[in-house]
């Protein structure tokens, strides 16, 4: 097979070129008037690598299940998630869950999905057979995380779990709230019958993000672990992190398409739509993170994928609500809307550069190349190079358009970017070289891998 476009995005340039592949893997690129096949109408970036995704399958599949969520994935130029140990029943955090866990994917999925495992407190045992089994590294909540079979580890669990994991040299991935920090949520002046969005961010602080960061941050540099902070969400955590990467300790970052497009104060009252841990906060702290991607001390793009029922979301009442946002399908348009261009555009005018090349090439490394690093993938997936898997995605960056729910993939289709005006729209899919999405619609089903 044989893909040109006149701007393919490739690792050290974007421009035309031809994408020569065999057996699913990239063989060669070459000059784009060199075949005479149809040029793709777009980009052609490589395919989208989102490390934090919640399936939900087994046991919550009404939830999520991997048959939609690789489905929106494809719908959204992803194509390879790895998936998050809990909300599933049981929860990863062993061997034998894990063999459920790919029991229950094996059939189901339209793209590649690999898998994390997950740091519970008592499991230190069943580090080492995950690692043998597959697993691509751990994730661990500091905080609860929602559900009762995956509790949140205090220091000494951690102390327990950290030697393994920096022998097996895999990454510990952090969701990062000191639980001292956190306060009870009470209902505001104005509306006692329920407590709004700002009594919910008042309950957790930045300050909870910034001393959970610095605990991990020790943890670290005592034990040469690498520790991955996900979904960072303010601006006193991307100072920390800054600080640790400049004294070479071993932690990188990420960000949510969410984080990057709201803030707090756009809001309203009763949107539970919005809620999420850590929450959406306010303006200065989107500025913040946004900022943080492109000096580097963020390291990537990930839409921490966490649906539920609609039901769970309790329009109106910011306690009980499920805290989750469902955007497998949207982050690549999200992101491209809300965080690119723009600061494209600021950080070139300055070097007189093409800013949608600085743009698309910011793009692939947040959203493919570093995701797939982390994953340990890196020599295989996220970029378009000689070696490299055939996953590519196809999309116009000028197209406009407006979230409508009812046309999502995923299984459950609230959202808080219901008619909210995008940018980029996602026109084909190939999964190691195979057209699996074109044009709105899943052309070849259950042609994703377990990795």
């Amino acid at each position: 097979m044989i893909l040109r476009s006149t701007r393919v995005v490739l690792p050290d340039a974007v421009r035309p070129a031809s994408i020569h592949v065999e057996n699913g893997v990239v063989t060669r690129i070459g000059a784009f008037e060199e075949s005479r096949e149809t040029p793709e109408p777009g980009i052609v970036s490589p395919g989208l690598v989102d490390t934090h995704v919640h399936v939900n399958e087994p046991g919550r599949t009404e939830w999520e299940g991997f048959d939609t969520a690789t489905r929106a994935a494809a719908a959204g130029g992803v194509t390879t998630i790895v998936d998050m140990p809990l909300n599933s029943i049981p929860p990863t955090t062993s061997a034998a869950a894990l063999e459920a866990k790919r029991a229950a994917a094996r059939g189901r999925a339209h793209v590649d999905v690999a898998f994390w495992g997950g740091v519970v407190p008592g499991n230190a045992g069943e580090l080492d057979a995950l690692v043998d089994a597959g697993v691509r590294g751990f994730k661990c909540f500091l905080v609860p995380s929602g559900v009762d079979e995956f509790p949140a580890v205090d220091e000494a669990d951690l102390r327990a779990a950290l030697p393994i994991l920096a022998r097996r040299n895999v990454p510990l991935l952090v969701h990062a709230e000191d639980p001292a920090c956190l306060t009870t949520v009470v209902p505001s002046v104005t509306h006692l019958t329920y407590p709004t969005h700002q009594a919910y961010l008042a309950s957790r602080p930045p300050e909870a993000e910034r001393a959970a960061i610095e605990m991990m941050i020790r943890l670290s540099r005592e034990f040469g672990v690498h520790v991955h902070i996900v979904h960072v969400a303010c601006a006193e955590g991307v100072d920390e992190i800054a600080r640790a990467k400049s004294g070479g300790v071993r932690i990188t970052a990420e960000t949510c398409p969410h984080y990057l497009t709201f803030a707090a104060e756009e809001i309203p009252a009763g949107a539970t739509a919005f809620k999420c841990a850590p929450p959406i906060r306010e303006a200065r702290h989107r500025d913040a993170l946004r900022a943080g991607l492109r000096s580097g001390a963020l390291d990537l793009v990930a839409t921490d994928h966490s649906p539920a029922p609609p039901a769970m979301k309790c329009p109106g009442d910011f306690v009980k609500a499920w805290g989750g946002i469902a955007s497998l399908e949207l982050s690549l348009a999200a992101v491209w809307s809300s965080a690119m261009p723009d600061g494209a555009r600021t950080f070139q005018a300055r070097r007189g550069g093409d800013p949608e090349r600085v743009a698309l090439q910011r793009m692939a490394k947040w959203m493919s190349e570093a995701p797939a690093a982390l994953a340990g993938f890196g020599a295989r997936k996220g970029r378009i190079a000689p070696g490299f898997d055939a996953d590519l995605v196809v999309w116009d960056p000028d197209a406009e358009w407006t979230v409508d729910p009812l046309r999502l993939q995923q299984r459950h289709k609230l959202t808080p970017y219901a008619g909210r005006a995008l940018r980029g729209a996602v026109r084909a899919t190939y999964v190691r070289g195979v057209l699996v999405y074109e044009n709105g619609e899943i052309v070849r089903a259950s042609a994703g891998t377990l990795l």
